[in-house]
C-alpha cells in the first residue's frame, strides 16, 4: 500500500475483497450487483434467499444471474463471486461433495433456524450437521457461522457470546480440523475467542460495526438503518473490534451488506441488515482513520481474506481518494428504493473507479 504526496493524500492498494455480502436476488440484482462488482474483485455471496440456496445446481444458477448483471464498465473477468451453500438439518456429505466439485462453491453457510433474515429453513440440530460437518472438514470446505443462540431468554445484546461460550466450542470438539468463519463478529468476547483458536479459525468484522455502537440505534430515536443481526453492542466492544482489525491476520472483511426495500425498514416490525454496499471501504478508511491506523487498511480489506481462504493475491490495485460528497437519501432497489447507511451525509472517502 502506498500514501502519495502529503498525509491526507490518496491511498493506493491491492484490489479489495468482501467476503460476506448478500446481493439478493432479481430484480435486485440489477442494482446490488453493480455496487459489488464496482467496488471488490471478490466477493463471497450468503445463500439466504427464499428459497435458500441449499443445492450445488441452486448455488450455480444464482451465480450465472449474478454474472448477467454485472456492469459494462467492470472489466470482463474483474469480478468473481464466490458462492455459498445454506446449511440444513437434512445436507448430505454426498451434497458437500457435489459443492467441491463444482469449483465454484467455498463454503457452507451455518444460520441457527431464526437467529436472522431468512433463517427459518436453518440449524435446528447441531447433532444433525456432524456428517456434512465432517464431510467439509475432509474436503477443505470453509464452514460460515452466524454466531448467536436463539434463545429467546438470552438478551439480545448477548446472544453473540451464549453462542461463543457453548455452541462454537462443542461443533470444534467434534470436527477440530474444520476451517470456519466466524461471520460479522460483533463482541469482544467473540474476538477473544477467534484470537484463542488455532490457524483454522477466522472472523469477519463490518464497517458497520468498527464505527457504531449500540447508542446508533436510538439517537434521536429509533434509527432502523442501525438494526442489525448481530445487533450493535457496546463501545469496549466496538474497540475490541478495532483492535482486532488493525492487528490479527485472522480477522478481515466481510461487510454483510444487507438491504432491505425502504418499506420493509421503516415500518412498525423492521428487519435486520444494514445495506453499505454503496461506500463499503471508504466505511473502513473512516473507521481506520480514527485510530490512526490506515496503514492497516490493505491487510484487512484486500490480503487477509484470501489468505485464510487459501485464494491467490489480489490482482490490480484501487485508489482511496479524500473527496467530499453526499450520500443519496435512497437508490433503486428492483422496483422499490433501499435506504443506505449515512443518507443524506457528507463523506470525505471515495474509492476511485478502476484505472482503464
Amino acid at each position: 500500500m502506498s500514501r502519495g504526496g502529503s498525509p491526507g493524500g490518496p491511498i493506493t492498494m491491492l484490489q479489495p475483497d468482501d467476503f460476506h455480502h448478500h446481493l439478493r436476488d432479481e430484480p435486485a440484482l440489477e442494482q446490488t450487483v453493480p455496487f459489488a462488482a464496482r467496488a471488490f474483485g471478490r466477493c463471497l455471496v450468503m445463500p439466504n434467499l427464499v428459497p435458500p440456496v441449499t443445492t450445488t445446481d441452486m448455488a450455480l444458477a444464482y451465480r450465472d444471474r449474478i454474472l448477467k448483471r454485472v456492469p459494462p464498465d467492470v472489466p470482463e473477468g474483474a469480478f468473481t463471486p464466490l458462492m455459498t451453500l445454506y446449511l440444513t438439518d437434512n445436507t448430505s456429505p454426498e451434497e458437500i461433495a457435489c459443492a467441491k466439485a463444482s469449483g465454484h462453491v467455498y463454503a457452507v453457510k451455518l444460520y441457527p433456524a431464526g437467529a436472522t433474515t431468512n433463517s427459518d429453513a436453518g440449524v435446528t440440530s447441531y447433532e444433525k450437521i456432524l456428517p456434512a460437518l465432517a464431510k467439509m472438514e475432509e474436503l477443505g470446505i470453509l464452514l460460515l457461522v452466524h454466531g448467536e443462540s436463539t434463545d429467546q431468554a438470552v438478551d439480545v445484546f448477548e446472544r453473540e457470546q451464549t453462542f461463543y461460550s457453548s455452541t462454537m466450542p462443542w461443533i470444534l470438539e467434534r470436527c477440530p480440523k474444520l476451517k470456519v468463519v466466524c461471520e460479522h463478529v460483533t463482541s469482544a468476547m467473540a474476538v477473544e475467542f477467534v484470537r484463542s483458536q488455532g490457524p483454522n479459525v477466522g472472523a469477519t468484522i463490518t464497517a458497520h460495526h468498527l464505527l457504531y455502537n449500540r447508542n446508533a440505534l436510538f439517537k434521536g430515536g429509533l434509527q432502523p438503518h442501525y438494526y442489525c443481526l448481530p445487533i450493535l453492542k457496546t463501545e469496549a466492544d466496538r474497540h475490541a473490534l478495532l483492535e482486532a482489525a488493525t492487528t490479527h491476520p485472522r480477522f478481515f472483511f466481510g461487510t454483510d451488506s444487507a438491504p432491505h426495500a425502504k418499506d420493509r425498514k421503516e415500518c412498525s416490525c423492521g428487519c435486520a441488515g444494514c445495506f453499505t454496499g454503496h461506500m463499503p471501504v471508504e466505511l473502513v478508511a473512516e473507521a481506520f482513520e480514527s485510530v490512526g491506523r490506515l496503514d492497516a487498511l490493505e491487510d484487512f480489506v484486500a490480503k487477509r481474506g484470501s489468505e485464510f481462504y487459501g485464494l491467490p493475491s489480489a490482482q490490480g490495485t484501487r485508489t482511496l481518494t479524500q473527496e467530499e460528497w453526499q450520500v443519496p437519501m435512497e437508490y433503486p432497489f428492483g422496483p422499490q428504493k433501499v435506504v443506505p447507511l449515512r443518507a443524506g451525509d457528507t463523506v470525505r472517502w471515495k474509492l476511485l473507479p478502476r484505472a482503464a
